[in-house]
């Protein structure tokens, strides 16, 4: 079927109380995998190309790649850029064939990322696609720490001024996260959450997914979370199972790429059941 906007089924998990797994890729093998899951499933899925890889020589191919497995696909999938750095990275990014796009302007002062996020929504819009943002700043597993994290919590006011300002589709909140490996043990703020689902009517994202417990998950979903990145989990799942398959008598290139593929079929339909996506298609 043809590629899809993230945002319709976006809402249908926030009216359902599920989440949509999105799953970050730069490789074939691993991609592979999360089809074959997607699939298996029959869940709506997002797939994601992060900022850097739009940047690399092969990323108009590998972009086309993804677009035909999508395509090839017999349940919805949508394509997006994740933590677009720029207006014209985003820009880029539709042009290669994503369906929507990221703009994470996260780091800049206030008024600044409203001003750019509103030119990415006006400009994506016009294409047809959908404009996630992000408020507040998820940081680094490596330097976490729940209240070193508190410092970049999304503010609830500021976060339903700056829907209304930009006309964003989806908002990420950083409510405890962070990306990639935990230092410490996570925390979420559920009372703040419900605030901003209070403030806020678009679909909420949660980053940095890998790491939470199942429990974590199900709670941030029932709070408004409509939408989980995951990566690291994926990646370390791989890697542990490839570490175990070279140690194998007959270990060859084909049973490593073979390797790769389950791992993340594997990995990846355990999410889709967990969000509640799995049979949403």
């Amino acid at each position: 079927m043809p590629l899809v906007s993230a945002l319709p089924e976006l809402i249908k998990a926030q009216s359902g109380g599920y989440a949509i797994p999105c799953f970050d890729t730069f490789e074939m093998l691993g991609t592979e995998g999360m089809f074959a899951a997607i699939e298996d499933k029959r869940a709506p899925t997002i797939v994601a190309l992060y900022a850097h890889s739009v940047e690399a020589p092969n990323a108009k191919a590998f972009a086309a790649f993804i677009r035909t497995m999508a395509e090839k696909a017999t349940v919805p999938v949508a394509f997006i850029l994740d933590h677009g750095a720029s207006v014209e990275q985003c820009v880029k990014a539709l042009c290669y064939g994503l369906t929507d796009v990221m703009f994470d302007g996260s780091k800049l002062p206030l008024e600044e990322n409203i001003a750019n996020t509103r030119l990415v929504v006006q400009m994506a819009h016009a294409m047809g696609a959908a404009v996630e943002a992000e408020l507040g700043h998820v940081g680094l597993g490596r330097d976490y720490s729940f209240e070193a994290q508190r410092k970049g919590f999304t503010d609830p006011a500021v976060a339903e001024r700056f829907v209304e300002e930009t006309g964003v589709d989806a908002l990420a909140v950083a409510i405890g996260t962070a990306h990639g490996v935990y230092k410490a043990a996570p925390q979420l703020d559920l009372e703040l959450l419900a605030e901003i689902k209070r403030r806020v009517s678009v679909p909420l994202v949660l980053h940095g997914g890998s790491g939470l417990s199942e429990e974590q998950f199900r709670a941030a979903i029932a709070g408004g979370i409509a939408k989980v990145n995951v990566f690291t989990d994926l990646g370390l799942t791989a890697g542990r199972q490839l570490v175990a398959a070279a140690g194998e008598p007959n270990a060859s290139y084909f049973s490593m790429t073979d390797t790769v593929r389950a791992a993340f079929r594997a990995r990846c339909g355990y999410y889709l059941d967990l969000f509640g996506a799995s049979g949403k298609a």
